[in-house]
């Protein structure tokens, strides 16, 4: 193998010049490195804001007190007595300590509801197929809690079941546009049903959430993944080998309700803040990329000798590696003596 060598006192320079310039790239990394985690943080901040009413502060002032999330509370609340109210089926008891919402977290004119007023009436909050059966190649669809990992929807992922055994849950038959909340395992995952997933069904993993179409859907998804809702989900969460929160609790959780225009308005805000971060977080991912590849070319310069300039007044290699020569000539070989005869 052939190595370029540059001369004694240019390897010193390129040494040099490689410390400095790779602890650059090290520090540029550990900085690159850490915007991920503040990006996480500042969408967590944006949500705070949001369920807490600090994001949407000015236009609520520039609104006046008409505005005012009480009145659909009450709407939303009549729409359910008017429908026959909510059936206790065999839900067990929300943990109250869990539900801790509250109004001095919020501006005076929003109220606490509960997940379950905020549906539909006719459509109560439910989980799915306790049992798939064997996996169909044609079949009805049913979503898993596997098939959504951070909060992204994966398609090619979802298996089928009969239907027969669909039949036997319709009440859980997904509609486009509802929310889908992971409620075993990790519990607190959430995605909204695309269009393709219409009558799609789900395990017993998962609650269906079809929001009513009084309140918004998207601000219902971003108020369920803002971290105050998320921990009222883990403090409600019970279990030990499976660990879960229980259909009761998800019926029982509270969300900060503000009017309908003012919920529009927050959506329209958070979505915007968090395009905003996406397209930073790309730019990141790119510089990332870029920056991995950093070192290596750094130091492919510097065998080509393109990184420090050359000095006409150095030794020639040559004639340090015809020094190197000479020394080995000269220096005495090692003498080798016979091995000892062991006796017996």
């Amino acid at each position: 193998m052939e190595i370029s060598l540059p001369p004694k006192e240019e390897q010193k320079r390129i040494a040099q010049k490689l410390d400095a310039l790779l602890d650059r790239v090290d520090t540029l990394k550990s900085r690159i490195d850490a915007i991920p985690t503040l990006l996480k943080r500042f969408r967590q901040s944006i949500l705070a804001a949001a369920v807490a009413g600090s994001l949407s502060e000015d236009w609520r002032n520039a609104h006046g007190d008409a505005i005012d999330g009480r009145k659909l509370h009450d709407l939303l609340r009549a729409l359910h007595e008017k429908a026959g109210g909510h059936a206790r089926g065999n839900a067990s008891d929300p943990s109250d300590e869990a539900h801790d919402l509250s109004r001095d977290d919020m501006p005076p004119q929003w109220d606490i509801a509960v997940l379950r007023d905020i549906c539909e009436p006719g459509r109560p909050i439910t989980y799915g197929i306790l049992k798939p059966g064997p996996e169909l190649e044609h079949g009805i669809p049913y979503i898993r809690v596997a098939d959504f990992p951070g909060n992204k929807l994966r398609l090619e992922g979802i298996k089928k079941t009969s239907e027969e055994i669909d039949q036997l849950f319709k009440r859980a038959r997904l509609r486009a546009g509802d929310l889908l909340l992971s409620i075993r395992g990790s519990v607190g995952r959430l995605i909204k049903i695309p269009a393709e997933l219409e009558g799609a069904n789900i395990t017993q993993d998962t609650a269906r959430l079809s929001i009513s179409p009084t309140v918004s859907t998207d601000y219902v998804y971003w108020a369920l993944l803002a971290e105050s809702t998320q921990r009222r989900m883990r403090a409600a969460t019970r279990g030990v080998a499976v660990r879960g929160i229980n259909i009761g609790d998800v019926r029982a959780l509270q969300i900060p309700l503000p009017s309908r225009d003012e919920q529009d308005e927050i959506v329209r805000r958070v979505e915007q803040l968090f395009a905003f971060a996406d397209q930073l977080e790309a730019k990141v991912a790119i510089a990332k990329q870029r920056i991995d590849t950093l070192t290596q070319s750094i130091l492919a310069k510097a065998f080509r000798g393109e990184l420090v300039p050359q000095d006409p007044n150095d030794e020639p290699a040559s004639m340090l590696l015809e020094r190197i020569r000479a020394q080995r000539v000269a220096a005495p070989k090692p003498r080798r003596g016979r091995k000892p005869i062991s006796s017996t």
